[in-house]
Formats: structure tokens, sequence, C-alpha cells
């Protein structure tokens, strides 16, 4: 039997199943976003038709999850805003204010390592795709994590997302996948997501020791994390890449 998408909207019992499932597919500092973690836990109650499952019928087995919200977006590259934490942000303040949204921003795709051979990435991005056309949007757009660009932290994002492979394709898999459905690379996004704590809630977060003040790369880190000792605060911007779907032109 094929693989089922279940809206949180239709079956919030299968989220029973993957209490910890952000923990396995995250690296531990991505797990507290100053601005993302202060709206994340209301995505279920006021946008659960757009967050959704992955539920293998035969294996009676929840396989991976998937996150958005509807957002308004002109159309223009231009507007497309900062990043994720500015875009979750507009998400709920046009609901509070019962705007109307043209677009589905994707939040994040959750697949755990044991899933990861299936090839899921395709499936939760269609389904996101899917999700914007029922509600009527014309686009989706996601402020992309490149999951190669911890392999080269040093390098500045907007050089990043112009590497390609040999037949021309992006060199990140995760963009790959995202162009070989229709989508469009746009504006790099050096400050998406901010995240900051205490010296000592970086060391616990890395399993690193930050001796002096300075930039540090740490492990699966996408830039350096800007150590400040006397000041008892480690900053970090995570750096993404919109990628637009024009789902009325395809």
């Amino acid at each position: 039997m094929a693989i089922v998408a279940y809206r949180f909207s239709e079956r919030p019992e299968l989220w029973d199943r993957i209490a910890g499932l952000s923990e396995e597919v995250w690296p531990e500092y991505n797990l507290h976003g100053d601005v993302l973690n202060r709206y994340w836990v209301h995505l279920y109650d006021l946008f659960a038709e757009y967050q959704f499952v992955l539920y293998d019928p035969d294996a009676d087995e929840v396989l991976a999850e998937g996150h958005s919200i509807p957002v308004a977006w002109g159309g223009e590259l231009a507007d497309l805003g900062p990043g994720i934490d500015a875009s979750i942000a507009a998400g709920f303040a046009l609901h509070a204010e019962g705007g109307s949204a043209s677009a589905l921003c994707a939040l994040a795709a959750e697949i755990p390592p044991r899933h990861r051979e299936r090839r899921l990435a395709s499936v939760i991005l269609e389904q996101m795709r899917a999700l914007a056309s029922s509600a009527g949007l014309r686009s989706l757009i996601a402020p992309v994590r490149p999951n190669w660009k911890q392999r080269y932290p040093l390098t500045p994002i907007e050089r990043y997302v112009t590497w390609v492979r040999p037949d021309g394709s992006p060199f990140d898999p995760w963009i790959r996948v995202h162009v070989r459905l229709g989508g469009r690379i746009g504006p790099a996004l050096p400050r998406s997501m901010r995240i900051i704590g205490s010296v000592a809630d970086w060391e616990a977060w890395t399993g690193m020791a930050f001796p002096e003040s300075g930039r540090y790369v740490f492990p699966a880190c996408l830039t350096t994390v800007d150590i400040d000792r006397d000041g008892d605060v480690g900053s970090y911007w995570e750096p993404n890449v919109w990628i637009v779907h024009y789902l009325d032109r395809t």
C-alpha cells in the first residue's frame, strides 16, 4: 500500500507516536530558535490543516512530518523577507488580523535517519505543494536549510547556493530536490533563524568548550557562532535560501 499523508486536523493521535521526532532529526542547537520556538507549539492549534505526517499503513508507522504556514506574499522575490523567523511571525500576525494568505511557507521537513533511504524528501515537498494548491494559494515558498552546508560552514551562503554539479544541477541535495520539482532558487538568507544562549548553553548544545571570546565552528553548524565570554552570550544566525514553487505556472 502507498504512503498516506494525514493532516493533524484529520488524525491527531498519530502525533502521540512521534513525540521525540525533532530530537532525532535536528542537532541540539537547532531546537532553540529564539523566534521560532515562540510560535512552534501553537502551529497545531491554529494551523492544524498545514501540519502533516507521512504514514505507512502496512507497517502502521509514522515515517516523517511536515510543517507549513499560510502567509501573504505578492510574488516578487525581493519581497520574500529575511527568512524563517520573519515568515512564521508574519503568518501568525496574518491569522490574528484575519488577513488573506496567498502563499504557503514551508517550515520544516522532518525525516528521521532510519527512514532517509526511502527518499521521502520529495514526497513531503509534493504534499506541501498539494496543500497549497488545495487551499487556493498561488505559491509554495521555502526558506531552505541546505543539508550539505554544514560541510562548508566558512563559505558564505551567498556563494554556497551558486554551486552546481558537473551536470549543472544544484550541488546541495535538498536544494536539488526542490529544483527537480520545479522550484526556483531565490535570495540567500544569511540571517534566517536566530539562536542566542549563554556560553554554558552553547557548550551543552554543541559538546564543545569555548575558552575565550571569538567565532567558532562547531558540529553540524552552517556558519560560526559568536561567543562573548564577558557578556556570557553566544549568538548564531542560521543561514537559509529561499526557494519558490509557482504553483499557478505549472
